[in-house]
């Protein structure tokens, strides 16, 4: 049957963030079973696991730093070895193959558990050294233990080594083997004979790593990265054959889980970021898959091929290997959305079952193997291939690869034949200079002034150092033949950016160019040189950010006392939106705070998204846009504002739409500076287009329901149509009436609801009348309206009308309530109906007034700095549209009482003081509120008859009543 993936969770402690927007916590454990908690509803869901561990609270942080429990509840590293590391490291001894992978969106914690940081070392550092010290406690005559290393990343569909510093252009090549499965072709692997050795070479890939991400601009949360461990033991059994156990160990740090989430609608035209995106889709695909055929299901094709990442996972998740997973989740309510699906995928993935053997062979058999496939595949060029191999004749193609496996198989011998003190002692002389550079480097850092990377994720923060040695550091892109003395890439970075001076051993940093970028502590650097000090933070063009570290400022600061802690990208961000007036440090509330927090992350991938364009002569600029909540019980959200330079033409786009565009303008920046001739796109793939045709929504109006409570019809014949600034776009003509099931309006005078819980339990038919939208503006055309009814299971649509400036829609449509219940009554009396707007720009003309990114911020600044007031001023608006509403409302309502107390003032005055039939004042109130009515009525008629009872013993009933 074989055995199932072991699957455990483990939830972090708040962090500074979720502190700030005083989350609560949404998670909550007892034994294996985890349980989340819906902050909306307080709906409960509960799953188990293999393993749940508590890290979010009961514990101290120790002098030296580790972070040790204060009670059972807390899991501290330590625990999570023993329960996950030390499985993983037993079975290695056994000769099992081992995976072990982290899922969980982007700071969940899952870096923290498989790598740690400082004294609180992560299972991968511990599995490595508890390997070795294995190796030393075994002391086994005759046991040869060699341990190999290798690291890759997979980003954008793209594998690189990160021990190399020469990956091919466009990555490395994932071929299949018939026995071994998919690998990466030419991955360097080499040999370490300690724990240093293996920290030596993860600080060398975490370098390269970091390197590329900063010249590619990337994002790391969108890489995955697979750090892999072979261990052979050979030794001579009993029957003096020499055999030999492989034991390969995978341990994956899996990109950040909320980058899957499908794009939806926004997709159709362009895949956004597909390549991006495409290996933690692909991932979820297998294991649904994985899960449907173990369930019986057949036919099932696992689509193993569809992405690098699933390719090199196979055995992990299908076939020779002990697989753990650890599941790595936010405790806050804020990230409710994204800690549900972890559970769920970690609820799935526990289903799967993998099918672990020893593998152990003699170690003359191996070589034969690799003699003989060497002979088959010699056979094979040489067209002497066997009668069983398929036909489809000796293409160039196929020919590569059986030299390829050749040349493989050739080396493997090579190497097998190699003792394992040979393949060390050579391994050494290729590392000693890149050792000894990275140990001159750790020196250094401590008495020269350098300036350090700034990287959202911690592993690469801080990585990369320039140091400030010269009395003049020209910094640049190095581009149009003029020097820089410190080189980097990027889109607005200009041939002199900035450059940096020493005066008597003070620093100062001005400008290189008089349009060049430069901001120091989150403020624009102006014509004038600024001074630097220990720990300022400095943004050079629109992405690359630092900061500066002066050894000897630190420390005559830690001789008074004054132990500062590196800046934080979070921090810098947060200062530079600050700083540009893009967001307030006033006091504000959770929704604002969460709202300030997008901002800030959006901030610089915008300025760098505008000036790609700018260098691509794409003629879009990027704004961020704060869209306030269109009504008192929704929500404000951040959105990036497009225009198209040339003709005035505007769209939104979602943050996770933008976010994923902005990859694909990076590939092509990338490309057209590598000199690729076909750097640029066809429209249909081109992340700067967008069509005229593209619908987007103009604005939405409000109808108030409350007349519809009282039978009558709303009378909203003209309503604003109010765009995401809250400015009227326009005018939409529409009305609600209660009607007949064919449509016919009923006639609202014919009878007077006094209160509206008279029509519960009634069959009622709603006419809904949208007749046209007037006034929008000229660029408008092809214009829909949608909306939802009361139960807001299906979203209706009118046609699309196209015209300009008025359009007439002419829609109706019968609404109809089988059974009116205090909820639809409730939703009549304290709610409205949201309609939209939608149309696209197809009536736009070129030469517009042009754009330009300054516009776009001022008026992002605008929007944060009165943020509150936009959210009252949203609800203040749509308050006093309610209160003219129902001004009217009580005044239509007493003009019928009026009619109807007239009626039968006639009807007394008529009668001249005589009893008056029951029937006549039903009439006269046309049926009016019967069963009050008639109650009374029965309550006159009854007194009548008790006192003529009394005057004449008379039993007659009476049908008349006295109006007095």
């Amino acid at each position: 049957m074989g055995d199932s993936v072991k699957v455990a969770v483990r939830v972090r402690p708040f962090n500074g963030r979720e502190k700030q927007l005083k989350s609560k916590a949404i998670i909550s454990m007892d034994g294996n079973a985890t349980t989340i908690t819906n902050p909306d509803d307080g709906k409960e869901k509960t799953f188990q696991y293999d393993k749940s561990y508590w890290s979010h609270d009961s514990f101290d942080e120790r002098a030296d730093g580790y972070l040790q429990p204060t009670s059972p509840k807390y899991a501290d590293q330590q625990i999570v070895f023993d329960d996950l590391g030390r499985g993983v490291l037993d079975n290695a001894w056994e000769g099992f193959n081992c995976s072990l992978f982290a899922y969980g969106q982007t700071g969940s914690g899952k870096s923290y558990s498989m790598v740690g940081y400082g004294v609180n070392k992560g299972i991968v550092p511990i599995t490595c050294d508890e390997l070795f010290k294995g190796i030393d406690a075994k002391n086994e005559p005759g046991l040869e233990c060699d341990v190999s290393f290798s690291m890759l990343e997979i980003y954008n569909e793209q594998v690189q080594d990160l021990l190399t510093a020469d990956s091919p252009k466009g990555g490395m090549k994932v071929r299949h083997h018939p026995k071994k499965g998919f690998y990466v072709d030419n991955l360097r692997t080499v040999p370490v004979d300690s724990f240093a050795d293996i920290e030596a070479r993860m600080e060398e890939g975490t370098k390269r790593r970091t390197i590329a991400a900063t010249n590619m601009n990337a994002t790391s949360s969108r890489a995955h990265t697979i750090v892999s461990i072979t261990f052979k033991q050979k030794k001579t059994n009993e029957q003096n054959v020499s055999m030999t156990k492989v034991s390969n160990l995978n341990l994956v740090d899996l990109a950040g889980s909320e980058r899957a989430a499908s794009t939806g609608a926004e997709g159709n035209r362009l895949k956004e970021g597909a390549a991006i995106n495409q290996s933690l889709s692909t991932l979820g695909n297998v294991i649904s898959a994985l899960v449907e055929k173990q369930n019986g299901k057949k036919k099932i094709v696992i689509p193993f091929r569809n992405s690098k990442l699933t390719m090199l996972l196979k055995n992990a998740l299908g076939g020779n290997s002990k697989t753990v997973m650890i599941a790595a989740l936010s405790p806050a309510s804020v990230n409710y959305e994204e800690t549900l699906s972890t559970l769920r995928f970690a609820d799935r993935v526990k289903s799967i079952k993998t099918q672990a053997i020893v593998n152990e062979t003699p170690t003359e058999k191996l070589i034969r193997e690799l003699r003989e496939e060497n002979q088959r595949l010699l056979d094979l060029l040489g067209g002497k291939a066997p009668s069983n191999v398929a036909d489809g004749g000796n293409s160039s193609e196929q020919s590569m690869d059986l030299k390829r496996q050749l040349e493989q198989n050739s080396q493997e011998m090579e190497e097998m034949k190699k003792s394992w003190e040979q393949k060390l002692k050579e391994e050494r002389m290729k590392h000693a200079d890149t050792d000894a550079m990275a140990s001159r480097e750790k020196e250094k850092r401590k008495t020269t002034p350098h300036l350090l990377n700034m990287n959202q994720d911690p592993a690469l923060h801080g990585v990369i150092s320039y140091f400030l040695e010269k009395e003049e550091v020209v910094v640049g892109s190095g581009r149009g033949g003029k020097n820089a003395d410190i080189v980097l890439r990027g889109a607005g970075m200009l041939p002199r950016q900035a450059i940096i001076t020493c005066v008597n051993n003070k620093y100062f940093i001005k400008k290189g160019s008089a349009n060049a970028k430069v901001m120091l502590n989150g403020s624009k650097l102006g014509d004038e040189e600024e001074s630097l000090h220990h720990h300022s933070r400095v943004l050079l063009g629109p992405s690359h950010l630092y900061f500066v570290v002066i050894p000897s400022e630190a420390e005559s600061r830690a001789a008074e006392g004054l132990v500062d802690k590196d800046p934080t990208y979070e921090d810098a961000q947060a200062e530079i939106a600050l700083r540009s007036g893009v967001t307030t440090d006033l006091s504000q509330s959770p929704e604002q705070l969460l709202l300030k927090k997008e901002i800030e992350e959006l901030t610089i991938k915008v300025s760098e998204a505008n000036a790609i364009s700018t260098e691509l002569e794409k003629n879009k600029v990027f704004g961020i846009e704060l869209v306030p909540r269109q009504n008192i019980h929704g929500k404000a959200s951040v959105m990036v504002i497009v225009e198209d330079s040339t003709n005035g033409a505007l769209w939104l786009w979602s943050a996770n739409r933008f976010v994923n565009r902005k990859f694909v303008m990076l590939e092509m920046f990338n490309a057209k500076l590598d000199g690729d001739e076909d750097w640029n796109r066809d429209e249909d793939s081109d992340p700067f287009y967008e069509p005229l045709s593209s619908e987007l929504m103009i604005g939405q109006s409000t109808l108030f329901l409350q007349p519809i409570a009282y039978d009558m019809d709303t009378d909203d014949d003209n309503v604003h149509i109010l765009n995401y600034q809250g400015d009227i776009e326009g005018n939409l003509t529409l009305s609600l009436s209660p009607c007949s099931s064919t449509g016919a309006r009923l006639d609202e005078n014919a009878d007077l609801i006094e209160d509206p819980v008279e029509l519960l339990g009634q069959e009622k038919y709603y006419l809904l009348e949208i007749k046209s939208a007037n006034n929008l503006k000229t660029k408008f055309n092809n214009v829909s309206v949608s909306y939802e009814w009361f139960d807001k299971t299906e979203e209706f649509r009118t046609p699309q009308t196209s015209g300009r400036i008025d359009f007439r829609i002419s829609y109706e449509k019968i609404l109809h309530v089988e059974c009116v219940s205090e909820g639809f009554l409730d939703w009549l009396s304290m709610e409205s109906m949201p309609l939209k707007v939608f149309g696209d720009q197809t009536n736009i003309s070129d030469g517009n007034t042009k754009t330009s990114s300054n516009t776009a911020m001022s008026r992002l600044k605008t929007n944060f700095m009165t943020l509150s007031t936009n959210f009252s001023q949203v609800a203040n608006d749509e308050e006093l549209q309610k209160l003219r509403r129902e001004i009217a409302f009580h005044k239509k309502r007493a003009e019928r009482s009026s009619r109807k107390i007239a009626a039968v003032k006639k009807l007394v005055q008529d009668c001249n003081g005589q009893m008056l039939k029951v029937s006549d004042v039903q009439a006269a109130l046309a049926a009016g509120n019967k069963k009050r009515f008639k109650a009374a009525v029965r309550a006159v008629i009854a007194a009548n008859r008790a006192k003529k009872f009394n005057d004449s013993d008379s039993t007659n009933e009476s049908s008349f009543c006295l109006i007095q």
